[in-house]
């Protein structure tokens, strides 16, 4: 696959934003950068870097990007990074969780759809040092939503 010159994420350009992530060189330092990473390892269709990027004890066992897929992602806008509202403050265990809230746009059989989600995620001792991981996801009640300015 092509890879492109600016980042999925929104990012400047790819070698100096999710690149390094995706390929091995660097490890997301904060959750919001996982999942930018993530957002652009779905558009890359790059299996191996979400599957070690989610949660062992939430990573599903099927496929996670289909080759044949018609899934075109579109952009992607971060509405919140949780944590960076939290005080300075905070005890042990809070320091390595944190939640993003996002909206992601893609077209599938030429219509548009928003994937608005939270995402959870943890950080833990992984190969030495500690990692970010994606846990899992809610998607916020439309009736609950604030309107996108």
């Amino acid at each position: 696959m092509k890879i492109p010159a600016t980042c999925p994420c929104g990012g400047p350009s790819f070698a100096t934003c999710c690149g390094p992530y995706l390929d091995g060189a660097a490890i997301a330092p904060t959750a919001e950068a996982l999942m930018r990473s993530r957002y652009t390892a779905y558009t890359l269709g790059r299996e191996a870097y979400l599957r070690a990027t989610w949660h062992p004890s939430t990573c599903p066992p099927e496929p996670i990007v289909s080759d044949d897929e018609s899934l075109r992602w579109l952009g992607l806008e971060v509405k919140s990074a949780l944590r960076l509202r939290q005080r300075k403050a905070e005890s042990d265990t809070e320091a390595n969780s944190d939640s993003v809230e996002f909206v992601a746009r893609y077209k599938t059989g030429g219509r548009a759809h928003r994937l608005h989600e939270v995402s959870r995620f943890l950080r833990e001792p992984s190969d030495g040092g500690l990692r970010w991981f994606y846990l899992d996801g809610s998607f916020p009640d439309k009736t609950t939503r604030k309107k996108d300015q």
